[in-house]
């Protein structure tokens, strides 16, 4: 897949602060759009857990739920989302809407000039996230970080400090894992790379510190825990650009719980994360060890240092401390040309064009 590269004049990127006058010693007034599962986990992470936050609103087009949640935390109800976005009593924005509204809600809040914590994907296509990536540079400030939490969990930042050492020499190979219990209704062959997968696009481009150039998407035969016609598992091969192999074994109806796990193969030694040391067995009668029955449980602790992080950067002026609209748009592109390769069977090469 090639992606045309558009070159956009930046300014000196100024503190958010400092052209807004934001008061560092209050608490930033924050509005969760879409609380849905995740919206509502963020809002009471907000509510309950985040230093120097302050939940003041919810957003959702489902009226009912906007009211339940809102009541629950004791907050405003704002059944529009734009409307949140304008609201003169809302400092910053967490977007936990279905993606395919994201591009637009990103934009009104660029245009508005307030931070954003913006859930993956930023965007469900290239194209868009490109767009936004052009516009957040004209504007000369970053004002958009994407909520790709596994950069915050203890596991994967010891994996980083270790390659970035050179202990153990370059990196040669990753392996990875992803595997959930079951998959929501609906949910389609395309989705396993662009719900799922690109997690472990956006842990690659971290741990290694470069951009995927190639991508292929293999589907084996389908495990018969899935729906008919979801194509479960599928395995993913992806190239760096010093050319690290990655593969991916993505399997969404595993029915025992929910695994993610990475292991490092370097020139002079090994290292895994995501599970306890020594051999477990396991299948769908039990196992000899324990395993997180879902997502908020492996990785609960990431949001939260991902959210407190987010809120400091916001008090500090400089909004971002984590991924931002680069890393966003590097792994909408690399999930496109997966669903590419996955519809076509071939290896798919990848062009992220000229970074603004």
């Amino acid at each position: 897949m090639t992606t045309t590269s558009t070159t956009s004049t930046t300014s000196s990127l100024e503190p958010d602060s400092a052209r807004q006058g934001y008061d560092r010693d209050r608490a930033v007034r924050v509005a969760v759009l879409g609380v849905g599962m995740m919206g509502q986990d963020h809002a009471r992470r907000l509510a309950t857990l985040t230093a120097g936050a302050e939940l003041v609103a919810v957003s959702d087009v489902d009226v009912a739920r906007t009211d339940a949640v809102a009541k629950e935390f004791g907050v405003r109800a704002i059944h529009d989302p734009k409307a949140a976005i304008a609201d003169p009593e809302v400092d910053a924005l967490v977007i936990a809407t279905p993606g395919f509204t994201h591009e637009e809600l990103v934009l009104l809040a660029l245009e508005a000039g307030k931070p954003v914590l913006c859930e993956k994907p930023l965007t469900t296509s290239a194209e868009t996230s490109r767009r936004i990536v052009e516009k957040e540079a004209e504007l000369g400030r970053r004002l958009v970080q994407v909520g790709f939490m596994r950069r915050f969990d203890t596991g994967y930042q010891q994996l980083r400090a270790l390659i970035e050492s050179g202990e153990y020499g370059a990196p040669l190979f990753l392996h990875c894992a992803h595997r959930n219990a079951t998959t929501p209704p609906n949910f389609s062959s395309e989705q396993l790379m662009l719900d799922s997968v690109v997690h472990e696009v956006d842990v690659v481009r971290y741990l290694t510190g470069e951009e995927i150039v190639a991508i292929r998407v293999i589907a084996p035969r389908s495990t018969t825990q899935a729906p008919e016609g979801l194509l479960d598992p599928q395995f993913v091969i992806m190239e760096t650009e010093s050319g690290v192999l990655v593969d991916v074994e993505i399997f969404v109806n595993t029915t025992f719980g929910y695994e993610v796990r990475t292991e490092l193969v370097a020139e002079k030694g090994q290292a895994r994360i995501g599970l306890p040391e020594g051999m477990v067995t396991q299948s769908g009668a039990g196992w000899g060890g324990s395993i997180p029955k879902d997502f908020k449980e492996r990785f609960g602790v990431a949001y939260d240092v991902e959210f407190q992080r987010w809120i400091d950067a916001v008090r500090a002026g400089t909004n971002v401390d984590g991924p931002g609209v680069w890393d966003g748009y590097a792994a909408a592109a690399v999930c496109a040309a997966g669903v590419e390769s996955l519809k076509t069977g071939q290896r798919i090469e990848i062009d992220l064009g000229a970074k603004p």
